[in-house]
């Protein structure tokens, strides 16, 4: 398929993802970012990590956004107590039969939302990498396959860190993005006394798309056109924050490490799925450029002199992509 091929036939499909967009503002204010990241992880088929302090919705962007595609859906608390078993669920024994049956756990579902991850213990977000990595998990010996699609949610609070277990730096790379959640502005925060400061309920949601539909846009987006520079442009990215001398950085003091190969495949798989939301059946610099900070802020570790200056992985990225020579 040529490219004017491909733009039509993503023309055509836009109109899905019009409307679950129209379904997720019905309920959700200010947060347009975070609301197409969600899409973007649907398109992509990936997991997210999403950071932020309470009472920004994030928890309610998830739920509406399973309730707008009308997909199966699990909330897990996660605290310091869980144990795998209430994840991926176990045996049940049967006196009367002698034998077991299989209870699954919340863990299947389309769309699960780790709320807090980083409270809950390592041998819980061990069941959950097997679970995000695999799309599979194991009770009592036996292999079960996870739904299709299936996307891990997670968030956590950046302020309050006490009693929670840091997420291994092998979990938090199983996440294609890191979206950070801020503040909305003020007419962002009026519009939202406006319409939630209230005692009915809510706007209803509407399901207008189905899981199977974001397994059409899948394939779409794996044939959205990417052309050999911006190929060689999301490389020398990924690379420069690896061998940043390379590129005429003078930042190597203040990364530990860089990012791996992994986040150029998760670079790419989120332009394609930006170029897919803007309606375009090609990725563009900007598409790349756009997605950077979310696929690499929690891959790129800065060293303890970086901390010293108060220097976050958010700025290295930032100077990282004013720098790099755009195609």
């Amino acid at each position: 398929m040529d490219i004017r091929e491909i733009t039509a036939q993503v023309e055509r499909e836009g109109g899905t993802l019009a409307q679950v967009r129209r379904e997720l503002r019905k309920r959700i204010i200010g947060q347009d970012r975070l609301l197409d990241r969600l899409l973007i992880g649907l398109i992509s088929n990936a997991h997210l990590l999403i950071e932020g302090v309470p009472g920004l919705a994030k928890t309610l962007a998830v739920t509406t956004l399973a309730q707008a595609i009308r997909s199966s859906f699990h909330r897990i608390q996660f605290t310091p107590d869980l144990l795998p078993a209430d994840l991926i669920g176990t045996l049940v024994y049967h006196p009367g039969s002698g034998g077991f049956t299989t209870r699954k756990g919340p863990i299947f579902a389309n769309i699960v939302l780790a709320d807090e991850i980083n409270r809950a213990p390592a041998k819980v977000q061990s069941a959950l990498l097997e679970a995000m990595q695999e799309r599979q998990v194991t009770i009592g010996g036996e292999t079960h396959r996870l739904d299709d699609p299936f996307m891990v949610l997670a968030t956590q609070n950046p302020i309050e860190q006490e009693g929670t277990y840091p997420l291994p730096e092998a979990q938090v790379d199983r996440f294609m993005l890191k979206v950070v959640v801020g503040y909305p502005d003020r007419g962002e925060e009026l519009a939202i006394l406006r319409r939630v400061a209230r005692t009915d309920q809510p706007a209803p949601v509407e399901g207008i798309a189905r899981p199977a539909d974001f397994a059409r846009l899948r394939e779409l987006a794996d044939r959205i056109y990417l052309d050999e520079k911006v190929e060689e442009y999301i490389v020398d990215l990924v690379r420069s924050t690896r061998q940043p001398a390379a590129f005429g950085l003078d930042i190597g003091n203040l990364i530990e490490y860089g990012a791996s190969p992994r986040a150029t495949i998760y670079l790419t798989l989120a332009a394609r799925a930006h170029a897919l939301l803007q309606g375009r059946g090609f990725v563009t610099p900007q598409d790349v450029k756009g997605m950077a900070p979310d696929v690499l802020r929690h891959r790129v570790i800065v060293t303890y002199e970086a901390e010293a200056e108060e220097r976050t992985s958010d700025d290295l990225i930032a100077l990282i992509l004013e720098s790099l020579p755009v195609p």
